[in-house]
């Protein structure tokens, strides 16, 4: 799924490129390569932001988790 999208964000980019070229628009940074590199960025960077939330995530529901069974076991105690 997430490489579909990527993909579908390439070939939107090029459509780009060959739209601009066709009404005699360019820009020397615009290129096929360019967009290659544009989309492997964007896909590491949205590998690492999912992966950044699920650390963050993970780390506070377990400390939650943690702290709801000490008081859990506390109150079993002092009943």
């Amino acid at each position: 799924m997430k490489k579909d999208v990527f993909t579908l964000l390439g070939g939107f980019l090029t459509a780009l490129l060959f739209f601009f070229g066709t009404i005699g628009v360019s820009f020397d940074w615009f290129t096929t390569e360019s967009i290659n590199a544009f989309v492997i960025v964007a896909s590491a960077f949205a590998a690492l932001a999912v992966n950044v939330y699920a650390v963050w995530k993970n780390t506070h529901f377990v400390q939650g988790l943690k702290e709801w069974l000490r008081k859990r076991e506390a109150k079993k105690s002092n009943e």
